[in-house]
């Protein structure tokens, strides 16, 4: 009887000790706070930032100073119509991120003086510890001499842009025939899906192809082709060219002599 219930004790401590070791180790999951992004008014004024933001990828918390307002107010009541535009549409952007659920988004108040913008941003990232999320080269190169963190919208794009120019020809294993009619399928080097015209014949074999257009989707990049001709296709129609070339200055030639 004292074993058992020396026993039941340990498995109690044991337990015990594996639920205070998991409540001590959960504010380390927790112990990164987000981290606060202020907002200028160039990446407000590209229309990416809105469905970059409505992926989810960022979930820190989103800061735009009143100056930044105000700088949008300013211009959309300006002169130059492609600013006033755009700054048009920045405001839109303001209104449409307060609805998105992944990020707090908040509009702080800063004194509107004749402080620029760019050194209000560049104080209240250094101040806070923050990060400048912009579009503007030179704010990007004052702010990495202070050691402020950038994000750019121009530098996500490039990230992401296409490897494939059309008209750029390479060779592609042919592994499934495709959903279209006379259509094969394979994939180049990284993974990316190729469609290819009139490959359907051509199911494992190797193909040469020319890049012609490629198509983004949620499920990822697809990229369209056609198969070159290959040289002896290509040598058989040159001679067929000179050959029907020649027959025809023979008739000219026979015709004139009548």
């Amino acid at each position: 009887m004292e074993i058992f219930i020396s026993t039941i004790c340990l498995l109690i401590l044991a337990e015990t000790t594996i639920l205070t070791l998991k409540s001590t180790h959960k504010p380390l999951l927790n112990s990164n706070p987000k981290r606060k992004i202020y907002v200028d008014t160039s990446a407000l004024m590209d229309q990416r930032l809105l469905p970059v933001m409505k992926t989810g990828f960022i979930s820190d918390d989103m800061l735009i100073p009143r100056s930044v307002i105000h700088e949008l107010q300013m211009l959309a009541d300006g002169k130059d119509r492609d600013k006033r535009l755009r700054a048009r549409a920045g405001l839109d952007v303001v209104r449409d991120l307060e609805r998105i659920i992944h990020f707090n988004l908040e509009i702080i108040d800063d004194a509107l003086d004749h402080t620029p913008v760019d050194d209000r941003l560049l104080e209240l990232a250094r101040t806070n510890r923050g990060i400048i999320m912009t579009n503007d080269f030179n704010l990007k190169k004052v702010a990495a001499t202070e050691h402020i963190e950038v994000l750019s919208l121009n530098e996500l794009a490039l990230a992401l842009k296409n490897d494939y120019a059309p008209g750029e020809h390479t060779t592609v294993r042919i592994v499934a025939v495709g959903s279209g009619q006379d259509q094969g399928v394979g994939y180049l080097k990284d993974g990316t899906m190729v469609v290819v015209d009139r490959a359907s014949q051509l199911v494992g074999q190797e193909a040469e192809i020319e890049l012609q257009r490629a198509n983004q989707t949620a499920a990822g990049t697809m990229v369209f082709a056609k198969v070159l001709p290959d040289r002896s296709e290509k040598t058989s129609r040159g001679a067929k060219k000179v050959t029907n070339l020649a027959k025809r200055t023979l008739t000219k030639t026979k015709n004139r002599k009548k």
